[in-house]
């Protein structure tokens, strides 16, 4: 079976290069073995650029050269090394300067229940509609639906693991349904996504009796969270405006924290200034650094992320700094790979259910739109059941929910260890309802204990969660108290952030000095004396086999 998988997609490769006018495949080296974590994943690497007359696959097709091929077809000397631009200059071989067909995207006003001609180009800085609406990413989906299902799924899997530019990234491996438009030239990338999909067998079978439960590990990246995801796409897309000679001072977010570190590392990377501003004495020590690391303005206001963000808004209004918040909705376009790479790491299949923390509620839209452009694109049937799981003390979108929809009011959100989504009047409000609404959606809530009972639970099985991850365990335990979610459904619950960046709040939790919470998982060192008595007297009292054997 893997065999002839591998076949019909070298087939799709060769096919896809003679489409593009060169005499042989490129970028092809022989297979390897897809990791088990990384089911449906394949090897082989193609263009960015795609003919909209290839509708059809052809699997009589020569087999892929062990070879590098140039531009002119000559194979390229595989021990011969790179210089400083021979990355970049390799990708742009592999792809026609002026392809015969392209796809397109533009910005368009978030109203799906009333349809507007109203568009943008993507050139254009603009984060509203005439009416003040929020604005989305909208593809060319006619020129997208002229390639099947079948030739989607070889294109995305033939770039897993390869470094040809930019492809090597999870991002940027859907090029074509991200930002089409963009010369690779211009990309900012770190290689971000491709993230594990880990099979959470303990915690699924021990804490909660289910055997299908996954954890889609979106933390593990460049700067320790999925935002990485949606900032490799905008600030290219500054990248790209800055070449234009737009007038752009620099990109600026309001941040909880993780924003602002992705912001930073990228642009650091780009070599174009950032400006964040952070809620004074809110963000973890971790959260900090990485923008006075990385170079960026960091602003302390002695305010809530809320307040961080109408003042945000503020200076984008008079200065031509670009707004890299979730108003803006590329970052979208790049989060969204997130739920596709899961249907490909379950070979196309989808989950039952899919878990999403929510604060400012952009990623729950961005994963609706990545599991909806996968089924109207023919690479999959259906799509998840989502959930948006929120921290009590900052709960807006909870009320709503309970409330049936009717009458969104904001709150004042409380302190929350779960700071990254301590917020009370989320931008993508009306996003994230259209999203859970189509998708048969629910809306659970976490404590502040249940939410640290949840992360620590998931320690003690081997993970390392961060905070909002918790509060997506612990969604996901109650919706199993209720039989709401079924012990064989296969579930994936998102972790949003690295628990490295949030090592203060589990020592707090271990160390039992947290006067609200009872820390029933607490695992805290033991003080001994340094001799063997001592020694087996405190291993005797941790660890109750010793003792029952005699020891």
């Amino acid at each position: 079976m893997a065999a002839a998988t591998m076949s019909k997609s070298a087939a799709a490769t060769n096919y896809h290069h003679r489409e593009l006018g060169y005499g042989r495949p490129l970028g092809l080296r022989r297979l390897k073995k897809p990791s088990s974590l990384f089911l449906g994943f394949s090897r082989h690497a193609k263009c960015s650029t795609l003919r909209v007359e290839a509708t059809t696959h052809q699997a009589e097709q020569n087999p892929p050269s062990s070879e590098v091929a140039d531009g002119n077809g000559s194979p390229l000397n595989a021990s011969k090394k790179r210089n400083s631009n021979s990355i970049k200059d390799e990708a742009r071989r592999h792809c026609l300067s002026e392809p015969p067909t392209t796809f397109s995207a533009k910005y368009v006003p978030f109203s799906p229940y009333e349809p507007t001609d109203e568009s943008y180009s993507l050139d254009e800085i603009v984060y509203r509609s005439k009416d003040g609406k929020l604005l989305d990413v909208q593809h060319d989906m006619d020129a997208l639906r002229k390639f099947d299902g079948k030739y989607w799924k070889s294109l995305f899997d033939s770039r897993v693991g390869k470094t040809t530019w930019p492809y090597g990234s999870g991002v940027w491996s859907k090029k074509e349904w991200v930002l089409p438009e963009i010369d690779n030239d211009d990309i900012v990338s770190a290689f971000e996504g491709n993230s594990n999909l880990f099979w959470a067998e303990r915690f699924g079978k021990e804490m909660l009796g289910m055997n299908d439960l996954w954890v889609k590990h979106c933390g593990i990246s460049h700067t320790g969270s999925f935002k990485d995801l949606g900032m490799t796409v905008l600030v290219s897309q500054v990248n790209r405006l800055k070449k234009m000679n737009k007038n752009l001072l620099g990109v600026g977010c309001a941040s909880t924290g993780d924003t602002s570190a992705a912001l930073s590392a990228y642009c650091a990377a780009a070599g174009i200034p950032a400006i964040v501003f952070l809620p004074a004495n809110k963000i973890s020590i971790a959260q900090l650094v990485q923008p006075i690391a990385n170079g960026a303005v960091v602003l302390s206001l002695d305010t809530d992320f809320d307040g961080c963000m109408r003042l945000i808004r503020d200076v984008t209004e008079q200065v031509p700094i670009y707004l890299a918040n979730s108003l803006n909705s590329l970052r979208l376009e790049g989060q969204k790979t997130a739920a596709i790479e899961i249907c490909q790491q379950f070979d196309w299949e989808v989950p039952d259910w899919v878990i999403v923390p929510g604060g400012n509620l952009g990623n729950i839209y961005a994963f609706y739109k990545g599991f909806v452009m996968c089924k109207e694109l023919g690479l999959t049937n259906r799509i998840p059941r989502l959930v948006c799981a929120q921290a009590a003390n900052a709960n807006p979108l909870y009320l709503h929910y309970k409330a049936g929809w009717k009458n969104f009011l904001p709150v004042k959100a409380s302190p929350t260890f779960a700071s990254a989504i301590q917020i009370g009047d989320p931008v993508s409000i009306d996003r994230a309802v259209y999203a859970l609404k189509n998708s048969d959606g629910i809306v659970e809530e976490a404590t502040e204990e249940e939410l640290m009972d949840a992360s620590a639970q998931a320690d003690l099985t081997g993970m390392f969660t961060c905070p909002h991850t918790g509060v997506a365990l612990s969604a996901l335990i109650k919706l199993r108290e209720k039989n709401v979610i079924g012990r064989t459904d296969r579930t994936v619950v998102v972790s949003t952030a690295h628990g490295l960046k949030f090592t203060q709040s589990k020592i707090a939790y271990h160390s039992k000095e947290i006067p609200e919470l009872q820390s029933k998982f607490a695992n805290p060192p033991v003080d001994v004396k340094a001799n063997l008595g001592s020694v087996m007297d405190a291993l005797q009292s941790r660890l109750p086999s010793l003792r029952e054997k005699g020891f």
